[in-house]
């Protein structure tokens, strides 16, 4: 795996029927959830730790990506 000098970016999206947060990496098979932003931002590096465990060549900067909505009225 040449991952090294990568990012790996995980889209967080709030749960607007039941609150809280979940984040998902793109490309990748790692997903988490929390109560509020400082918790997704725990679990995303808590989650990334155990994915990329004992791994030498994994991404070295991890981002979040907070899409929002937008509506345009015509």
């Amino acid at each position: 795996m040449t991952l090294l000098g990568t990012e790996i970016v995980f889209e967080v999206r709030e749960d607007e029927v039941d609150g809280g947060y979940s984040a998902s990496a793109i490309g990748f098979g790692i997903h988490t959830q929390g109560d509020t932003v400082e918790k997704i931002r725990e679990n995303v590096q808590e989650a990334f730790e155990c994915y990329f465990d004992g791994e030498s060549a994994r991404p070295e900067v991890v981002r979040l990506h907070f899409p929002h909505g937008e509506v345009l009225v015509i």
